[in-house]
């Protein structure tokens, strides 16, 4: 059961009820995630502003799901797990390379080493070492691609620990 209620354009304040009132009017609807986040105009706004962000990321989107699924996985929200594991599927993405990801690899190697750098990001950064970025440029990653990663976890620790406190869980959710 949800912990925080959702708002709406009549039922938000300020800038938080300006945001919805224009997602609203582009999308016609908006989920529980952003309705809830609309408590806190900060985090709205900055959940959208990342979220446009990594929408223009050179990180190919395949693997940009894999490693969402690698994190949450490990965060715990099932509301961002069934999300990315949904996009991964949509994607092409097949169930084996899905459960590898579940697990923090894959069968390739260049988006294992990838997804083995997010997961650092993760859990610790200090550990990262110059072999491995090394190692992902052999791969053919290029240094934006690298940095991209950076912001794949960012808004994957800021969406699910957020569904996370709201109590927001597949069954609760409408739309993200």
């Amino acid at each position: 059961m949800p912990r925080l209620t959702r708002l709406t354009p009549d039922t938000a304040v300020g800038t938080s009820r300006d945001l919805l009132a224009d997602l609203v009017s582009r999308h016609g609807q908006i989920g529980d995630m952003v309705s809830t986040m609309a408590h806190s105009p900060a985090v709205l706004g900055g959940y959208l502003q990342l979220s446009r962000a990594m929408g223009r990321a050179k990180l190919d989107r395949r693997i940009s799901e894999r490693i969402s699924i690698a994190v949450q996985a490990l965060q715990g929200c099932r509301l961002c797990l069934d999300s990315h594991v949904n996009a991964a599927r949509a994607m092409g993405v097949d169930e084996e390379e899905i459960e590898r990801a579940r697990a923090g690899t894959s069968a390739d190697p260049a988006i294992a080493a990838i997804i083995a750098l997010a997961l650092q990001i993760y859990r610790e950064p200090t550990s990262i070492s110059d072999e491995q970025v090394v190692a992902l440029r052999e791969y053919g990653y290029s240094d934006r691609a690298i940095a991209d990663v950076v912001g794949v976890v960012a808004l994957n620790i800021l969406t699910g620990a957020f569904n996370l406190l709201a109590g927001l869980t597949p069954e609760s959710d409408s739309s993200v």
